[in-house]
């Protein structure tokens, strides 16, 4: 069974230069033939290449060491040697490159949105395909050919190859998502998941059904919104309780929230607040983001009952009422969600200067659009 990843460690060596070469041509009818020594090869650099059909890093689970080639030695007759190949590191939309013993964010693989300004290379971050060159590969020894002038004709030195370099590197992956489904277990998120999208999330009456993130692509108004589904928050999630908050990094570049409560629960007055608390407790910054409330299972007559008073409970909230069950309201909560989606697509671009804060620690996730191909056995994210 293949695991999910979204953190790992691993180490990075980029390849020497090869050692120049110290020859002379001795050849038949060929005088003053003098130094002959080729130059070294360049080492190999360490690449890392954003593609979007790499969706996780649980390839790094089986190797942590990536090392480029060395290259050759330079030969006589003033032949170079061969440069090192590079080593190339696949890596999906969203990831982030950090140096393992200080913490620093070295790059932000982060989706730009349509609208959004582009990086300082020019080109939209999280480009399908774009390189970033980490560690350049040592540059390769001179050969004695460069050394020869007027006083010395024959030198008999030649420069050595540059070392490659080495550095521990933290990658984290952060789902690239425009709406985050924030709930109780058995709120509807998944429900909701898979009525809006082609997502096939695992859905039952017990709670955690949802043990990892999900992903859905909600089409509307010819307009691709992506919808993230994490797994259901109780009170105490930030110390540790039930699945903890382990996977709200995935909701951390959303554009806004989607809060749904349950008004058939017996604890439906407090879910909001509570909701709200953890989420200040893992990132302020989360906690701040746009949101909507979605009162869920309107189909149920004691919903139903509990709605007016939770429109009056939240005066200052968008308030929409739902039912996955019969339909009721999932129009306007669509709209509702193109609506907030493309208003916060014409904030200016330093407003997202906030998707590289500190992350919580993480586990895995699988993403859905469609039938999953994988799952993650239960005992790798229960405690």
């Amino acid at each position: 069974m293949i695991k999910f990843a979204d953190e790992a460690t691993i180490t990075v060596i980029s390849g020497s230069g090869g050692d120049g070469c110290i020859a002379f041509r001795r050849e038949k009818y060929v005088p003053m033939g003098g130094p002959a020594g080729g130059d070294g090869g360049k080492g190999g650099d360490v690449i890392f290449v954003v593609k979007h059909n790499v969706r996780t890093l649980s390839f790094l689970r089986y190797r942590q060491t990536f090392k480029a080639q060395n290259g050759l030695p330079g030969m006589g007759r003033n032949m170079h040697g061969k440069d090192g190949e590079d080593v190339i590191i696949p890596i999906p939309p969203g990831t982030i490159v950090k140096d393992a013993d200080t913490g620093e964010v070295l790059r932000d693989f982060s989706l730009s949105r349509p609208g959004k300004a582009s990086d300082k290379a020019g080109t939209m971050a999280g480009k399908d395909g774009e390189q970033w060159i980490f560690l350049s590969g040592g540059k390769g020894g001179w050969g004695n050919t460069h050394f020869k002038n007027s006083v010395n004709q024959a030198p008999r030195f030649a420069m050595p190859g540059q070392a490659g370099e080495e550095r521990r590197l933290r990658i984290e992956l952060s789902l690239i998502a425009d709406v985050g489904l924030v709930g109780f277990p058995n709120a509807g998120k998944s429900s909701l998941l898979d009525a809006f999208t082609n997502a096939r999330p695992k859905i039952a009456s017990y709670p955690f059904t949802t043990k990892i993130p999900n992903l859905g692509v909600l089409t509307i108004h010819e307009r691709d919104i992506i919808l993230a589904d994490i797994p259901g928050i109780i009170q105490g999630a930030h110390e540790g309780v039930g699945l903890g908050v382990r996977f709200l990094k995935h909701i951390s570049r959303t554009s806004f929230l989607v809060f749904l409560v349950d008004l058939s629960d017996e604890n439906w007055r407090q879910a909001f607040s509570i909701l709200l608390e953890e989420l200040s407790a893992f990132s302020p910054r989360l906690a701040a983001k746009k949101r909507i409330l979605a009162a869920t299972k309107l189909d149920l007559s004691e919903a139903l009952e509990h709605y007016e008073e939770f429109r009056t409970m939240n005066p200052g909230e968008e308030v929409l009422g739902i039912s996955v069950f019969s339909g009721v309201g999932l129009p306007e909560l669509k709209e509702a969600i193109f609506r907030q989606v493309t208003a916060e697509e014409t904030r200016p671009a330093e407003a997202d200067a906030a998707s590289t804060e500190e992350l919580s620690d993480g586990e895995g996730f699988q993403i859905a659009d469609g039938e999953n191909p994988f799952d993650m056995p239960d005992e790798d994210l229960l405690e």
